[in-house]
């Protein structure tokens, strides 16, 4: 009987041990081996301030994207081109109280007959002044009273900084008086001119703002203005991965707009004029920025600069004694040999887009630029006397 009491004692206190203790497996344990414990590891924390939205600020935004809207939506213009194949829309806005509006030369192309509505209702006919194919500008007229004509004010584009805040109002698929937000991406861009040179090929029309405001076929040719009101730039394009059901483009999220600061140089040249003359390098380069395997097709040292990928013969380059890309790499179709362009009057250029904006906002033909190039390694100065597109 003590026997058997022991051994119930035995038995309850083993099960109290058990029950006492935690077992925890050890997951790298293997065969053969002896299990060890791994410590777990100490919990990091970060200290991140709070983010705090304060109601008054978006109240204060508010209120600044509604005064906008009032003050600047009586000078944006709906714009309607009636041509033999049809007609088209786009948009507009005033740009003095002699009645001229500014919108881009492809809303008006070809166009027989041009109709503008204003934000009142108005509607009335306009007149062709004068067209620019480089950047894309046209200048038109109307003949209205001058309590109907709401001239914009333009800023400065140069003073413009990526992510600062940006607004459209136009006509995108005849949705008059469309007021769309956004930021600026990027500065500086490039896109192919609508002039194109003996063998089809196109110029380059720089110094374009990128913007994620959205913008939708009819929004060409409005404005794209900051918080101030100012018109920052001209409505181009937008970029598009296709198409829809109905065969309009798909905005993708990447706008373009001509830079008011082109626009301010070119526009009073087509009032006064009729034209306005571009200066011309006479050389071809990417648009995009090279790769380092292309890089280091053309040189050990340089990752950044304008690649000169050919030279137009007899052209402003090709008498400066500049060279294009001749030797042929393993990249079909890529040539390496071409001079390297680093700077433009001592302002350093790292892509094609900051070369391209430099002359087109500050330089003419005739001028001389110093381009700072590389060539087989060793740096060195040339200047160059430019040269005339419309010639």
């Amino acid at each position: 009987m003590k026997k058997r009491i022991w051994l119930i004692v035995a038995a309850i206190m083993i099960m109290s041990i058990l029950a006492a203790c935690r077992f925890t497996p050890n997951l790298n344990w293997q065969i053969g081996s002896n299990p060890t414990s791994t410590p777990a590891p100490a919990i990091q924390t970060t200290t991140v301030p709070p983010i705090i939205i304060n109601a008054e600020d978006i109240t204060s935004t508010d209120q600044i994207l509604t005064t906008i809207y009032d003050k600047v939506n009586a000078g944006v213009v709906t714009i309607i081109s009636y041509t033999t194949s049809g007609e088209g829309s786009g948009s507009g806005f005033v740009y003095d109280y002699d009645g001229h509006i500014i919108t881009n030369y492809h809303v008006v192309e070809g166009a027989e007959s041009i109709e503008v509505a204003f934000a009142s209702g108005r509607k009335v006919w306009a007149t062709l002044v004068a067209t620019d194919i480089d950047s894309d500008i046209a200048v038109i007229k109307v003949d209205v009273p001058s309590d109907e004509l709401v001239p914009l004010s333009m800023g400065d584009s140069d003073a413009l900084k990526v992510g600062q805040m940006v607004v459209a109002i136009g006509n995108p698929y005849r949705l008059t008086s469309t007021m769309t937000l956004g930021i600026v991406s990027a500065k500086g861009r490039v896109l192919d001119s609508l002039r194109t040179t003996e063998d089809m090929t196109s110029y380059t029309a720089g110094d374009l703002i990128q913007t994620d405001a959205a913008i939708n076929p009819g929004n060409s040719g409005g404005p794209l203005l900051n918080l101030n009101g100012e018109v920052i730039g001209i409505n181009r394009a937008i970029r598009t991965s296709g198409t829809t059901i109905e065969g309009e483009a798909v905005n993708t999220g990447i706008g373009y707009a001509v830079s008011i600061n082109i626009v301010k140089r070119v526009v009073p040249y087509l009032i006064r004029d009729g034209k306005y003359d571009y200066p011309l390098m006479g050389i071809s380069s990417s648009s995009t920025e090279l790769t380092l395997s292309q890089w280091q097709m053309i040189s050990d040292k340089v990752t950044s600069g304008v690649y000169v990928v050919s030279v137009t013969p007899g052209g402003p380059a090709d008498q400066a004694g500049l060279v294009g890309g001749t030797k042929p790499t393993d990249l079909q179709g890529f040539y390496s040999g071409g001079d390297i362009i680093t700077a433009v009057d001592g302002i350093p250029v790292k892509v094609y887009g900051d070369l391209i904006s430099y002359i087109f906002k500050y330089k003419s033909p005739g001028d001389v630029i110093t381009l700072t190039i590389i060539r087989n390694g060793q740096q060195k100065e040339v200047e160059l006397t430019l040269g005339s597109r419309s010639q």
